[in-house]
């Protein structure tokens, strides 16, 4: 038996399960843009089906149904606006996009972790306030001191971002995969280049 069919069909179903649909709220603004809003082809075909979508964009490739044949949609707007968050939630990666995956002491990228500027063992509470993303040599440098006695300085002041900085920055993070049928609806409020 050729088992190099039999492998390469079952871990390879086609290239179908690699076309995600760019998801746009009503207001033809993606709902986030880190994670990008996206959803499987699959899910944009049954939306669309359902009437909950209107399709703007398609890809070349075609599906089929017994009785029906439907380009895959790329990109989608929802019928119903959704409103976005107000609040950001305070997590491990929303931190590090807010710092843009630099360390805010040295400024280099990389593998990051995260450092209370005001030590926890001195009273430092982990909050949008007190905690910056940070290389681990300066996290290593600074370890239990404050930032003066470390001699370390930071970049920029240390704030809670708002939904909207945290969406530019996304901004500036583009994932793995952009179809060009795409591009007009990431960027469309972008500065122009001249």
């Amino acid at each position: 038996m050729n088992t190099d069919f039999t492998e390469n069909f079952v871990r390879s179903p086609g290239k179908l399960n690699q076309k995600p649909a760019l998801v746009l709220n009503a207001d033809y603004r993606p709902l986030s843009y880190f994670p990008l809003s996206l959803w499987s082809w699959q899910d944009a075909v049954k939306a669309a089906y359902l009437d909950r979508v209107n399709i703007v964009a398609e890809y070349d490739d075609i599906v089929h149904s017994p009785s029906v044949n439907i380009k895959i949609p790329s990109v989608i707007v929802l019928k119903n606006y959704v409103k976005p968050s107000t609040s950001t939630a305070f997590t491990r990666f929303n931190l590090f996009l807010r710092d843009e995956f630099t360390c805010q002491y040295c400024g280099s990228q990389g593998e990051m972790t995260f450092d209370h500027v005001l030590p926890r063992s001195r009273g430092g509470k982990t909050t949008w306030e007190n905690v910056v993303a940070a290389c681990s040599p300066c996290n290593l440098r600074k370890a239990a001191r404050s930032i003066k006695e470390s001699g370390l300085q930071l970049r920029r002041p240390v704030i809670q971002p708002s939904i909207g900085q945290l969406m530019n920055a996304g901004r500036k993070f583009p994932p793995n995969y952009l179809h060009e049928s795409w591009t007009d609806y990431l960027y469309w409020d972008a500065e122009l280049e001249s």
